[in-house]
Order: structure tokens, then sequence, then C-alpha cells
């Protein structure tokens, strides 16, 4: 018997050789079911918060695009309307140039000499043809029904016939459109 005893604890002593299996220890069936159930527990809750985060990142970077989107879109149009701001400014500035012309052009005709005449109407044309293809418009009002958009009533007088009641009888100074926008308006006498 100590023989046997000898030999079995020298069988166990035995290095294991590579193409030799290996017995694993007996386990009982319902403690391995559980380790399962366990592990699949925790890969399932695992899985709920990979799903949870990723919700939430998403989420964020959609608020983060949806945010830089609309700053680009808001930077943009102010940078047109800058552009368009800078624009109607130096046109205010140019009306009462344009104004001036208007006045010796009327002057000239009443009593200067043609040569000139000629001379200022063709710089004229020039300056007031630039700044109609920079979006400049006269607004008319003469003949037109009074409109508060366009026109400033400066006075009222009695209309000289009843076509001419809540119409631009006399135009006092010119009114402007810068593409569409009035930028000054257009000072008139309206018939009452």
């Amino acid at each position: 018997m100590e023989e046997e005893k000898k030999t079995e604890i020298q069988e166990d002593e035995k290095p294991i050789q590579p193409d030799q299996e290996v017995k694993e220890p007996s386990v009982e069936p319902q403690e391995t079911e559980r380790k399962r159930h366990k592990g699949r527990r925790e890969h399932a809750k695992a899985l709920e918060e990979a799903k949870a985060k990723y919700a939430e990142l998403n989420d964020t970077y959609l608020r983060l695009y949806s945010e830089f989107d609309n700053y680009r879109k808001r930077t943009a149009k102010e940078k047109l309307e800058l552009s368009a701001t800078a624009a109607a400014a130096v046109m205010k500035d140019m009306l009462p140039v344009l104004d001036d012309f208007e006045r010796a052009l009327q002057n000239m005709e009443k009593n200067g000499n043609e040569a000139d005449l000629q001379g200022v109407t063709l710089i004229y044309n020039k300056f007031k043809s630039t700044l109609q293809k920079r979006g400049l418009e006269e607004i008319v009002a003469i003949d037109c029904d009074f409109n508060t958009d366009e026109h400033e009533a400066l006075t009222m007088i009695p209309a000289p016939d009843e076509s001419k009641k809540g119409k631009v009888i006399d135009v006092i100074q010119k009114g402007y459109k810068l593409n569409g926008t009035v930028i000054r308006f257009a000072r008139v006498v309206v018939g009452n």
C-alpha cells in the first residue's frame, strides 16, 4: 500500500507534458451556471452603460454641431449686413454731392454757358450711373399717392383739384433707396 501511495504521489509530481491533457477539477453544474448568469448580467450592465454613454456623447456632439452651424450662419449674415451698412453710410454721404450737382445743373441751364453745362452734365451722369450700379435708386414721388414708407410730408396744401388729394404735389428733396431699403425719405408737399 505504501508503494501504491508513492506511485500516486510520484505521478502527481510529474511535470505536465505539452501534448498531455490537463484534468480540471470538477465543478458542480449549478455553480457553473451561476457564474455564467453573473457574467451575462455584468456584460449586459456594461453594455447598457456603454449605450447610455454613447447616447450622451452623441447628444453632446449634435448640440455642439448645431450650435457651431448657427454661429457660422450668424457670422456670415453679420458680415453681409456690415458690408451693406458700410455701403449705405457711403451712399448717404454721397447724396448731398448728388443734390449739389443737380442744383448746379439747374443754375447753369438758367444762366450758364453751354460748354460748361455739357461738361458738368457728363460728370453728373457718370457719377449718378456709378451710384446706380451700386444699388442706389431714386424714389419716384411726384403725382404718386403719399406713402409714409417712402415719403416724409413737410407741408400739406389745398389740392388744386379733386384728383390731387392725398397725392404728392411737389418734391422738396429727393429720396433714395439702396438695394430696396430707404436710406433717405423723399421730402414732399402733399395735397389736402
